[in-house]
């Protein structure tokens, strides 16, 4: 059971590595209507079509031998990219929107890249977590995981 309080005009940003959805709910703690302001998208291509080839070769001062490069996950340096984009659209809230609580929703690793990101501001703004991935659901389940 979460001990989430979304009062009246709080912010909810629920997201992953490749979506984020902005939300602000138009209700109160009891009857919560969160309203979608924006949904951030990242382009998902997979990795054999976004690299280069394949994985690159060292070889030894000596010639010797040789070992295969380890390939660089372009799907992680996207999803890094986007977190990045998210914890930007966050400060923006509390700038030009004076969010002053924001219940941030997220998977515990999608968290753990995105805490990095955040600007002191958007920190202090961001009244509780909850590590759990929402964004594929409908959202009146976001509000009953919220209100659970």
């Amino acid at each position: 059971m979460s001990d989430i309080k979304v009062p009246w005009e709080s912010w909810v940003v629920v997201c992953d590595g490749a979506k984020a959805l902005i939300l602000q709910n138009a209700g109160d703690n009891q009857h919560m209507n969160l309203q979608v302001h924006e949904t951030l998208l990242q382009p998902n291509e997979a990795d054999r079509d976004i690299g280069a080839g394949k994985p690159g070769r060292s070889h030894q001062a000596d010639g010797a031998g040789g070992s295969a490069v380890e390939e660089t996950t372009w799907h992680d340096q996207a999803e890094d990219a986007f977190l990045k984009q998210v914890a930007i659209k966050l400060d923006e809230l509390v700038h030009e929107k004076n969010a002053r609580r924001i219940v941030l929703v997220a998977p515990p690793k999608a968290l753990g890249k995105l805490r990095p990101n955040l600007s002191a501001d958007a920190q202090a703004a961001i009244t509780s977590e909850l590590a759990k991935d929402l964004t594929n659901i409908p959202i009146d389940q976001i509000e009953r995981h919220l209100a659970a």
